[in-house]
């Protein structure tokens, strides 16, 4: 396992970097071997029976098992964000405008993902396209290729090509359930009504294809006449539209936020924790806001999500994100927790 560099500049210089990274614009904005291995001989078998005797019974084995430590993962929580990259840029390069030194920390691949993961109960992902790769979705669809049964993807395409929808269909087949999409400075309802965007949310409602939208809580009136125009098409606002990313959680955020649940088919990931409000664990200042979501939304239309690696940084870590909806939130019933850690990230991105 490759271990990240260690960043020596200053906090506030990281924290600066970050923002400006994966929250754009807010900081001004409020080896081969011959030898046959234990994994190709289980394969080989499995190819002529299908499944393998096991202690008397009958257990189904795939690589996610494996991974796992010998357990099939279906029961555990799910983290809904998180992204992976690799220091090999030689088989993964950078699309334009990235260098390595972007890459902060200098690499996540899936095994450091779950050595912060599995110890908290989480063995299913949704990996959402890193930015330094632009629109090459490969290495976020090997990996998903690698561990089958274990991650899902959120592509990122150009939502200017002439006809977006074709490579929709395409990363479908691939295991991805979503497209993330970003204004990048754009004016919102210019750009959601473009030919390549429409197309998007139009392919989105045929395919069961979710828009997930990076975007602040002024976005959000905008979305919410995208939901109009198509209301078939599953919507998912990343990071509860990162409100108070600037130190303050503001209720007429918040309302506009509540307003788009009206669309059955909209829903919130809660997560991002290090970048909110205080950003200080153990985040309980984020819990009024978190408390109206789900008055709004209910728990079938929240999903929990850690936002890895960002919430490992330096000050965080993996188990107080999760901690803070398995224990902190007193208005959730049992059942409510296992809604927003599990079962609606798993109905939406894993059924």
């Amino acid at each position: 396992m490759s271990i990240p560099a260690i960043d020596t500049r200053p906090d506030s210089e990281l924290l600066t970097h970050k923002m400006s990274n994966h929250f754009p614009h807010l900081v001004t904005n409020s080896n081969n071997s011959q030898q046959i291995t234990r994994r190709q001989l289980i394969e080989n078998s499995l190819t002529q029976f299908g499944t393998i005797a096991v202690a008397g019974s009958i257990a189904q084995w795939s690589p996610a098992t494996e991974a796992f430590g010998g357990t099939n993962p279906s029961k555990g929580y799910v983290d809904a964000h998180v992204h992976v990259w690799t220091p090999d840029t030689t088989a993964y390069p950078l699309a334009p405008g990235n260098t390595i030194g972007d890459m902060k920390p200098a690499s996540f691949t899936p095994e450091q993902l779950f050595s912060h993961c599995r110890p908290c109960g989480v063995d299913r992902i949704v990996l959402i396209q890193m930015s330094f790769y632009g629109f090459d979705n490969t290495y976020m669809l090997d990996t998903i290729r690698q561990f089958p049964g274990v991650f899902v993807g959120v592509a990122v395409i150009d939502d200017e090509a002439e006809q977006p929808e074709s490579e929709m269909r395409r990363l479908k087949s691939l295991g991805v359930k979503g497209f993330r999409l970003m204004t990048h400075d754009r004016d919102a309802d210019k750009w959601l009504a473009s030919d390549g965007i429409q197309r998007m949310w139009k392919c989105g409602g045929e395919e069961n294809l979710a828009m997930c939208m990076l975007s602040n809580a002024d976005v959000i009136p905008s979305i919410d006449r995208m939901c109009q125009e198509f209301p078939d098409t599953p919507v998912v606002v990343d990071h509860m539209a990162r409100i108070g990313v600037d130190g303050q959680v503001r209720d007429s955020d918040v309302d506009i936020l509540c307003r788009l649940a009206r669309h059955p088919q909209s829903h919130v990931k809660i997560s991002a924790f290090y970048a909110l409000g205080k950003k200080s664990s153990p985040y309980d200042d984020l819990a009024p806001m978190i408390r109206r979501l789900y008055e709004a939304y209910g728990p079938q239309r929240l999903m929990w999500a850690s936002d890895c690696p960002f919430q490992v940084d330096p000050g965080h870590n993996y188990k107080d994100s999760v901690n803070l909806v398995s224990e902190r939130l007193d208005f959730l019933s049992d059942e409510d927790r296992e809604w927003l850690l599990r079962r609606t990230a798993e109905n939406f991105y894993f059924s």
